[in-house]
């Protein structure tokens, strides 16, 4: 049986070039493109590894500007949670009122097929920039960021200035929903939903992730009241924000005896858990414990103990992240900036 030779030589990416000649990605495309200030000696470095190498040069990716695809590409960790699902809807909604469509791609979190290599094998002739919600999980770097294609991140993770950045500000809802637990009559709160143990000194100078950043903002809020938190009502659930998991870490703090009469669960999942954990024990919602969570899911209005929740501010976040991405594409928008709004307390019964 004869055996047929195959084409296995790799395609040389722009990754490779800006590697090879020493650069940044934006660097190696903005000589690609000639566009951009840099010196003399720069460009023609990037020249002649271009040469070197024999880049062939993706008309589809240097004409962005002109040759639209009509599609954005949303990338997420997971639809399961509510959360994500509402942000897919809602930036889908919003695309299309600008008539764009939505590729929706979920990647494997922590893995090889994670975040970093979706934006490695990002194919701009099928999709002109991508919206990626980055898993608290995932080990990005500020050098997978540096992308050669419209980007807009959202979501509680940093993005070292370097791609545009659309997100709530966590420390500061964290903050106001402790502060109208302690404004309602509650005086030692609990928590649920930490990660890791609870190091003080080093969540007030959290700059990323959901549990980390509301959980300083409560701790700022509890300061700023001459209070403190009590360390043994931190409940860490890790990675496992579910109402199982939620519950099971309420029944903990409830068993260890140390007394409280409020809790900040760190998402409504959590909360609702909460909610289950402490009727089976026997406490009242809200006089003997409120409980307030963050997101205001779908299901929170509707418990049997409606929940006092954070608002998401989806409403804010999808429309703002596509209409960025679009100003990308465009061209209108060219240096990337962390764009925040502020979320507010949607009052229900499970506080006073």
């Amino acid at each position: 049986m004869s055996r047929m030779k195959s084409d296995t030589k790799k395609r040389v990416t722009l990754r490779d070039v800006a590697q090879a000649a020493g650069v940044s990605l934006k660097t190696a495309s903005n000589v690609i493109n000639d566009s951009g200030r840099m010196s003399e000696e720069t460009r023609a470095k990037v020249e002649q590894v271009i040469r070197e190498l024999g880049y062939q040069v993706n008309v589809a990716a240097r004409n962005l500007n002109r040759n639209h695809t009509g599609f954005i590409t949303l990338a997420v960790p997971s639809l399961t949670p509510p959360y994500l699902a509402d942000l897919a809807n809602r930036i889908i909604d919003a695309a299309r009122r600008h008539d764009y469509s939505v590729y929706v791609t979920t990647y494997a979190e922590g893995s090889a097929k994670g975040a970093r290599d979706l934006l490695r094998k990002f194919n701009s002739t099928v999709s002109d920039g991508m919206i990626l919600s980055m898993s608290e999980v995932e080990n990005i770097t500020r050098e997978d960021l540096d992308v050669d294609f419209p980007l807009v991140v959202v979501g509680a993770r940093t993005t070292w200035g370097v791609a545009d950045h659309v997100t709530p500000d966590d420390v500061a809802a964290a903050a106001t929903a402790a502060g109208y637990l302690y404004d309602h009559g509650s005086s030692r709160l609990a928590v649920v939903g930490a990660r890791g143990a609870y190091d003080e000194a080093a969540l007030l100078q959290a700059v990323e992730g959901n549990a980390q950043l509301r959980l300083r903002g409560v701790i700022e809020e509890t300061h700023r009241r001459g209070l403190a938190l009590d360390p043994r009502l931190i409940g860490a659930t890790d990675q496992d924000w579910t109402i199982g998991a939620g519950a099971r870490v309420t029944q903990q703090l409830i068993d260890s005896g140390v007394p409280f009469d409020g809790v900040v669960a760190l998402n409504d999942q959590l909360a609702i858990g909460t909610l289950t954990a402490l009727r089976i024990s026997g406490y009242d919602v809200p006089a003997q414990v409120q409980v307030i969570g963050f997101d205001n899911i779908e299901e929170a209005p509707y418990l049997q103990i409606p929940l006092t929740t954070m608002d998401s501010r989806l409403d804010w976040t999808a429309p703002t992240a596509v209409e960025r991405i679009l100003g990308r594409i465009r061209g209108d928008i060219t240096s990337p900036e962390l764009l925040t709004t502020q979320s507010q307390v949607i009052a229900r019964a499970s506080t006073r």
